[in-house]
Parts: C-alpha cells; sequence; structure tokens
C-alpha cells in the first residue's frame, strides 16, 4: 500500500535536490526564490466538428483526459454562436484540465518517460514553442500514447494541447528547466 502522507513525487525530490542547484549556478541568482519552478500544466482536447455532429463525442473526451490526468477534467464549452461551424452558445466542444502540485510532477513524469518515447517516428518536440513569458506549448497527435488509455476501448483518436507553465522570466531560463527535466528539445 503506497504511504500517500510520506510520498513525494520522483520529479519533485529531483527538482529540490539536483535541478535547482543547477539552475542557481548556470544563471547565477542570488536568492533561491528566483530559480524558475513549474506552476501548473493545463491539458486541452478540442473535439471541433465531431462534438457538432454527436454530442458524446464531448463527454467521451472528458472521460479520456480525466483517465489521464489522474484529475477530473472540465468540458469546455462555446461562448458564441457561429452559424456557418453549425455551433450554438454553450454546446460543449471539448475538455481540459489543469494540473498543479504533486499531480503535476507526476504527469510530467509519465510524459516525457512513458508517453513521449511511444510516439511513432518520435525524434523530439520543438524548442521554439515558448511565449516569451517562460511558458511552452505543444501538441501530440494521438492520445493514446498514455498507457492509462486501453487501446481497445476508445471510439476516437483526440489530439491534445500541452502547456507547461514556469515561473521563469525568460525563454532561455524556461527552456533550461525543462531540459533539466529531460524534456527532448529538439533544438
Amino acid at each position: 500500500m503506497l504511504d500517500t502522507a510520506n510520498y513525494t513525487p520522483r520529479l519533485k525530490a529531483v527538482y529540490a535536490d539536483t535541478i535547482k542547484a543547477a539552475m542557481t549556478e548556470e544563471f547565477s541568482y542570488k536568492n533561491p526564490m528566483q530559480v524558475p519552478r513549474l506552476e501548473k500544466i493545463v491539458l486541452n482536447i478540442g473535439c471541433g466538428a465531431e462534438a457538432v455532429r454527436d454530442s458524446k463525442k464531448a463527454k467521451s473526451a472528458q472521460e479520456d483526459l480525466t483517465t489521464i490526468a489522474g484529475q477530473l477534467a472540465v468540458v469546455t464549452k462555446a461562448k458564441n454562436s457561429i452559424a456557418g461551424f453549425r455551433v450554438r452558445e454553450d454546446m460543449p466542444l471539448g475538455a481540459k484540465v489543469t494540473l498543479r502540485g504533486d499531480r503535476m510532477f507526476e504527469f510530467l513524469d509519465r510524459l516525457v518517460n512513458v508517453a513521449m518515447p511511444r510516439i511513432r517516428d518520435f525524434r523530439g518536440i520543438s524548442g521554439k514553442s515558448f511565449d516569451g513569458r517562460g511558458n511552452y506549448a505543444f501538441g501530440i497527435k494521438e492520445h493514446i500514447i498514455f498507457p492509462e488509455i486501453n487501446f481497445d476501448k476508445i471510439d476516437e483518436n483526440w489530439g491534445m494541447d500541452i502547456v507547461i507553465c514556469t515561473t521563469a522570466k525568460t525563454d532561455a531560463e524556461a527552456k533550461a528547466l525543462l531540459k533539466h527535466f529531460n524534456m527532448p528539445f529538439t533544438s
């Protein structure tokens, strides 16, 4: 039985033990609170046209995202009606979840060490998708790369957006932080 009272995620311990010291040395921070850290990870699945045709698709995406994240996902709804796309206001169009704390570290560990190596013809992710404020966003084409998803029971392959928010002030600091977490950047 897992003792949750004394449990610390592996990446959280690695951050506290080695990454903080390496980042302080690399960027010569004067205060330990200046060292960038992970703030949150946001996962999003947009169903698009499938959700317009079948309202159960958004529910399916929510269930899959809840399974992947280990936390209840929220159904996202349309803010405005768009007649050309046959979208009505408050129509369910996808799902999202925001991970913080221990769940965030556990998800990042599974993403980098388990899910990404399962991507077919994977050569790394682009190192250019930073927003200028230390946040990194990328997408994956199939959510079935996560081992929690039972391949036989899925009805639809969803793409997924993943946004990693850090407290870094610059893109260089954020990229260095994510490299210390073994994020497989190509450039």
